[in-house]
């Protein structure tokens, strides 16, 4: 069981729970199933009733899996942890799991500092997760078949590599309630080493995605070109955790997109590393793939790029789909600040690329900045604002929208980091600072969102804390605490309650450590860096002096052997091909014939929503090779109409849509084409090519059968009334108030197939009201709202011109 502590959308937008998910069920013995979080009106339904938590691809309890493993992304996900554990019927704390089964067990970023989460779970995987996940199923499955104690199948699993075993350690606490030490309870047990770092290239970077219906957070295709960065940005784990640079090479990178574009019918292909602009072959990269998805409108996303990774050529092959905002992480305000941090950007350099920016026709930027760093002072708090008004002024003067964002963020240092023994703002210091930035930006054409510093303050008390606070978030959760890293679930007053009443003082967690000899909670994880070279970087961060990339000059980090743990970076020879270096506009895609398409939309694919149908659509005609044509301008979109947005819950026989395509099809192949890329319930039973400067199709009469489903039965004596009346008049609540409609100038004909049953023709005007079937029943038949919910309705015929 594969649990993700969030919701549906941002599980399914991680990547690394689709690649362990496809490693796991290659294997004929493995079955890994999903769960996510539910909302708390969910949660509420499930407790109510009496309903375990279950997976989502066989409705099994949680608690009937071998093996529970939780992705720990960050640290406001722990109260959902606990959770999803009591909504599954499995005991919270590791102790309390006698059996051994399930194994609850963790991986994730934010198992680096394992101790806040230390109680509740049996194992933690640190490093990469794609070679251990193996091994820890095949000690399992060995186990079960020898039927050993709980203590036997934790010694094996504490022989892996990366796999950490809480259990086998006690923590001690000075007597003024500092942490002291991890003692270990086993010989030779006492450090645990990172997983063995994965080469990329032995491992695909297309895993077969399933494709939700849904709309997720990061709804695009996503290919890890890198992993590791070796910039060294002195506050970033990620730098570090996940050194040494690995790359992926592009001929692969490549292939994979052409296979994974063709499976998913995705028109948003994202490049993902620490900072893909880093990649060694970028522009060749960039350039092979916009020359081959170009003309099909399929853009290209890099979401983590450095100023001075950016070039004007290589600006123009990112716009050629699409232009939207360009997030650029300048972290600070000024150069002193930058490099401090290990950020090399001068003012200058971010200034000449902000202008090539908008030159190259983008609107918006985006401009990320931390406060609380190590050694800041109001002067450079205030010198953010400087630069926000130096960028407004190169920015575009068309119009009165914002070009600028500035969104601010309160430092939190992290275990791992040359950063990790500084203290953290204080909540109210932190508040004013990021007020004196709002303050000063006010009314000006830069917009300012800012992270919570209360998240933030939370966030970094898990971040360097010990293992007492497993008793706190189990408390906070007992009190109701749920998604605390969204802003209108969090309860800052609720956490304070919960560590007043454990007796723990947060300023332990934030005030971070003068004494740089003094043991660490974390001291126990290995990642390959020494302390000694985190240390010489606090040192160099104190004189505002910069380190190198690794990938150019070695820092003596500690990471890499060069023998068989060394950076792995993709062919640097790689330049775009001539003909690709100069950019051309793709040919415009225009419409050369239109076509009607008519499915039915029936079973479970009638909860699907009218946007969610649109989506699922969209991407079966890319998946069939339809040739659709595109609109023109900043965000080209598909020549598709739809003659009406079907209620959630209804289902069809008759819905209908407009496609415009870049040359002619035979609408006998292409019916068979999408057909086969559709699920069951949805089917195109009929195309046929319309003139293309025909209007949009409108409807102006359907007919629908509409079912009572549970004991209730029809008023026929209501019917009778109905026919009697020469005006029916109801009160329909709109956004503009009440309406009183008259449903005799909208039902064209009623007629009762039954007790229970019922045929309605409802007829359609320009600027009439929207009457749903299951209002026009419930009116005229004077049914109870909650009886009204228990209608199945199917759309059976529609006129339309």
């Amino acid at each position: 069981m594969l649990a993700f502590p969030d919701v549906y959308e941002v599980g399914m937008s991680h990547l690394g729970l689709k690649i362990i998910y496809h490693i796991l069920n290659t294997q004929e013995w493995i079955a890994a199933e999903r769960a996510f979080s539910p909302w708390t009106d969910l949660e509420e339904r499930l407790r109510l009733s009496n309903i375990p938590l279950c997976s989502l691809e066989t409705k099994r309890p949680l608690r009937d899996f071998d093996i529970v493993g939780f992705s720990l992304q960050h640290e406001l996900c722990y109260t959902n942890v606990i959770n999803m554990l009591d909504l599954a019927g499995i005991p919270i704390r590791s102790h309390e799991r006698e059996s051994g089964l399930p194994l609850v067990i963790a991986g994730g970023p934010a198992c680096f500092n394992p101790e806040p989460m230390a109680e509740f779970f049996d194992a933690i995987v640190i490093g990469d997760g794609e070679e251990v996940a193996l091994r820890i199923c095949q000690i399992v499955r060995e186990w079960k078949t020898q039927r050993g104690s709980k203590k036997e199948l934790l010694e094996q699993l504490s022989q892996l590599r990366g796999v950490y075993v809480p259990c086998f350690f006690k923590p001690a606490y000075n007597s003024d309630g500092s942490f002291a030490a991890l003692e270990p309870l086993r010989a030779g047990y006492d450090k645990i080493q990172k997983t063995k770092p994965v080469d990329l290239n032995l491992y695909p970077s297309f895993y077969g995605q399933i494709i939700p219906y849904t709309e997720l957070v990061h709804d695009r295709l996503t290919i890890e070109v890198a992993r590791g960065c070796g910039r060294g940005c002195r506050f970033c784990q990620a730098g570090f955790i996940y050194r040494p640079v690995r790359e992926r090479q592009a001929g692969f990178i490549i292939r994979d997109a052409d296979i994974a574009l063709r499976c998913t019918g995705y028109d948003d292909l994202s490049l993902l590393s620490l900072s893909t602009g880093d990649y060694s072959s970028i522009e060749y990269l960039m350039t092979s793939l916009m020359d081959r998805y170009a003309e099909k409108k399929i853009a290209i996303s890099l979401p983590s790029l450095r100023i001075d990774s950016l070039k004007g050529s290589f600006l123009k092959q990112i716009g050629r789909v699409r232009k939207t905002g360009f997030t650029l992480a300048v972290e600070a305000g000024n150069d002193r600040m930058r490099q401090i941090i290990n950020k090399g950007l001068t003012e200058e350099e971010i200034i000449s690329m902000a202008k090539t920016i908008y030159k190259s026709g983008w609107n918006l930027i985006k401009l990320y900045f931390m406060v609380g760093l190590p050694f800041e002072r109001d002067r450079d708090v205030l010198d953010i604002v400087s630069l926000a008004r130096l960028l407004q002024k190169v920015s575009p003067k068309r119009g009165k929208r914002a070009h600028l964002n500035v969104s601010v963020a309160t430092f939190v240092p992290k275990s791992h980091t040359p950063f990790m023994w500084e203290q953290q703002l204080p909540l109210k210091e932190a508040q004013r600072r990021i007020g004196m930035i709002r303050d000063k930006l006010n009314g000006t054409r830069a917009r300012v969102k800012w992270n919570p510093p209360e998240m933030s303050w939370l966030e970094g008390i898990f971040s360097r804390g010990d293992r007492r606070l497993s008793s706190v978030v189990q408390r906070a959760w007992s009190k109701g605490a749920r998604f605390d890293a969204w802003a209108e679930h969090f309860n800052l007053g609720l956490w304070e309650t919960a560590l007043r009443e454990e007796v723990l003082n947060p300023e332990i967690c934030l005030l971070g450590q003068e004494d740089h000899r003094r043991t660490l909670p974390w001291d126990h994880i290995i990642t390959g860096v020494s302390k000694d070279y985190f240390l010489s970087e606090l040192d160099k961060a104190a004189d505002a002096r910069l380190t190198p990339d690794c990938r150019e000059i070695c820092s003596s980090c500690g990471v890499c052997d060069h023998k068989v743990i060394k950076p792995v970076l993709a062919e640097k020879k790689l330049t775009p091909a001539a003909s690709s270096n100069q950019y051309k506009e793709p040919t415009e895609s225009l419409p050369c014939r239109k076509y009607r398409f008519t499915f039915t939309k029936l079973g479970l694919m009638r909860y699907l929503s009218h946007l969610e149908m649109v989506r699922l659509m969209l991407r079966v005609l890319r998946r069939a090779n339809i040739p659709m044509a595109h609109s023109k301008g900043y965000h080209p979109m598909p020549r598709i109409s739809f003659a009406s947005a079907l209620p959630v819950g209804v289902e069809s026989l008759v819905e209908t849509f407009e496609l415009e395509t870049t040359r002619p099809m035979e609408p006998v192949q292409m019916l068979k084409e999408v057909n086969i890329q559709l699920p069951e319930g949805i089917q195109i039973t009929q195309i046929e090519e319309i003139p293309l400067r025909s209007k949009s199709a409108r409807i102006v009469e359907s007919t629908y059968i509409i079912r009572l489903t549970d004991s209730s039965m029809l008023d026929l004596s209501m019917f009778e009334k109905y026919k009697s009346e020469r005006a029916f008049v109801i009160i329909k609540k709109g956004k503009k108030g009440p309406q009183a409609i008259d449903l005799k100038h909208w039902i064209k004909s009623l007629e009762p197939l039954g007790p229970k049953e019922v045929k309605v023709k409802v007829k359609y005007q320009d600027n009439g009201p929207h009457l749903r079937p299951q209002e026009i029943v419930q009116a005229i038949f004077c049914l109870d709202a909650p009886t009204a919910g228990y209608f199945d309705i199917r759309k059976t015929e529609q006129i339309i011109e």
